[in-house]
């Protein structure tokens, strides 16, 4: 879908047109590293990406009141002697209240206002992000190229726009909720799929579309997804109104009916932005803005993995069987139960034993059977960034384990899923790769190829905290498994989503707020080691 928008164009002489032009030259030494963003269909490979927001841009702000006048401050003068006014050079930079709506399912975040600049990331449709009062210019884009926070710059046209209250932004209620395990609510297609309904659909249009007619009880499954769920949300008036929902622009709609746009595919899954009780039915706004009624899909059950933060010096270890108590030394030093230690629970070691290594101690305080625990064999420094004190990932696939360290000390411990493949040949297999690699970029969410929910799975939606290491390999939450600790992905090295969430906020590179994904610049991201 394509918008029209007004001519935004703004032309300055003297000292702003050679500030455009320092900008760009400054930044133009970004362009030899940048990324291609294009979907990647190989193994893990992402595709069409959903939209979203960042839930803490929401609020639309009051516009801020009008600048007392600035008196000019020289600062080199324009070609005619003209000097540039302090407001001037102010409009040029976020932080005056301005705001800007992605309205694209990828809107760009340039390095400098021109296309052939490097791209930082971009922001996913509905995002509202800071930017300058003024354009820094129009090469190449019409509606000008707005500076945004905190770096970069955004094409104004089909990607974004200066209206705040686009039709796009008030169809997207809210965004992912970044740093939290699950970012949406997520459900898995039953048989046969749900349709996509491109608006709340009357009872006669969900009898004329489904052929449904009101059944009697609720069924079990229906109450457990309900409480999965939770409650549903209020209906905005974009929905009340029941208008047709619209297509950001770079989204994909192949088949329109009157009412849907057709079935979902077979074996996909959905992130929830939005739930809505109506005519006695619960439906699910899905990040791509489609309508599905829930009763078509069943809603993904949390899974209780939890990785270990290494507060203390020691090891971590995860229990790897069922019934393992744990057991506290009573005043004569003696082991007395105590207590019992969840499968895969996260534990951290002293380095004390008892009864001649049956028992090891936790910083807890807490004493556990060393037969029931796979404890992580801690990495060496090949690279000189465990002396420099940088951040780094060590991955075993012996083990499915990774720690992260900051500098020689380890921080955080979980289990994974790497390939089927296992330490097979990754050209060949389902094998994740082995070698050192820095992480290149990353996507609050992603749909990805490839990582099954089944034997024939390809539409895996809004992929949790995925970080891309090398070619189409990548870190990753999943939602569709709960298999960690044993092999099980394509490829790439699986997360439980609260885990996949604490690394995507400790990793490089980082991804500014409101923003949908970054991609590496010259800094480097993270170091990730993955080996036998």
């Amino acid at each position: 879908m394509a918008c029209s928008f007004p001519d935004a164009r703004a032309r300055r002489r003297g000292g702003l047109d050679r500030l455009r032009r320092a900008s760009a030259l400054a930044a133009s030494a970004l362009a030899a590293s940048a990324l291609a963003a294009s979907a990647l269909v190989a193994a893990c490979g992402p595709g069409e990406e959903p939209p979203g927001r960042s839930a803490a841009a929401q609020a639309v702000a009051p516009d801020p009141a009008p600048a007392a006048a600035v008196v000019a401050e020289p600062l080199d003068g324009g070609p005619d002697g003209e000097a540039e006014p302090v407001a001037a050079r102010e409009a040029l930079r976020p932080g005056r209240g301005d705001r800007l709506a992605s309205i694209a399912m990828r809107t760009f975040v340039y390095a400098a206002p021109e296309r052939r600049a490097a791209k930082l990331g971009y922001l996913r449709a509905g995002a509202l992000v800071e930017r300058a009062a003024a354009p820094s210019g129009d090469d190449g884009c019409p509606g000008g190229w707005y500076a945004v926070h905190p770096r970069g710059f955004v094409c104004v046209g089909r990607g974004a726009s200066l209206e705040l209250g686009h039709e796009i932004v008030a169809a997207t209620p809210a965004g992912p909720r970044r740093g939290e395990p699950y970012p949406y609510r997520y459900v898995v297609s039953r048989k046969p799929p749900p349709h996509l309904y491109v608006h709340l659909p009357s009872e006669a249009e969900q009898r004329r579309v489904e052929g449904r007619s009101r059944s009697q009880g609720t069924p079990a499954w229906s109450r457990r997804d309900e409480a999965l769920l939770g409650e549903p949300d209020p209906l905005t008036p974009f929905f009340a109104s029941r208008r047709d929902l619209p297509k950001p622009f770079g989204a994909a709609e192949k088949v329109r009916f009157p009412a849907h746009r057709g079935r979902a595919r077979a074996d996909s899954a959905f992130g929830l932005i939005s739930t809505f009780e109506w005519t006695g039915r619960r439906f699910g706004l899905t990040t791509e803005l489609d309508l599905i009624p829930i009763d078509r899909t069943s809603a993904v059950v949390p899974t209780a993995m939890r990785g270990v933060e290494v507060k203390t010096e020691g090891t971590p270890a995860f229990v790897m069987h069922h019934g393992v108590r744990t057991l506290k030394p009573d005043a004569s030093g003696e082991l007395k139960p105590d207590g019992w230690a969840a499968h895969r629970s996260g534990w951290v070691l002293t380095g004390k034993t008892a009864a001649g290594g049956a028992y090891v101690e936790t910083d807890a305080g807490v004493w556990i059977p060393a037969s029931a625990l796979r404890v992580a064999r801690l990495g060496r420094d090949f690279w000189g960034h465990a002396a420099r004190g940088r951040k780094w990932i060590d991955i075993s696939i012996e083990l499915q384990m990774l720690v992260a360290y900051e500098g020689t000390r380890p921080v955080f411990a979980t289990l994974v899923s790497t390939g089927r493949g296992e330490l097979g040949d990754p050209a060949t297999t389902s094998a994740t790769v082995q070698g050192t690699f820095f992480i290149r970029e990353k996507h609050v969410t992603a749909t990805m190829d490839g990582d099954d929910l089944s034997e024939t799975s390809v539409d895996l939606r809004d992929v949790p905290y995925v970080q891309y290491f090398h070619n189409s390999y990548a870190l990753h939450g999943v939602y569709w498994h709960d298999a960690f600790g044993k092999v099980r992905s394509s490829g790439c090295v699986n997360l439980a989503p609260a885990d996949a969430a604490w690394l995507f906020e400790w990793t490089d590179p980082a991804v500014p707020e409101g923003w949908h994904a970054a991609f590496n610049d010259n800094k480097g991201g993270t170091l990730v080691y993955i080996h036998a």
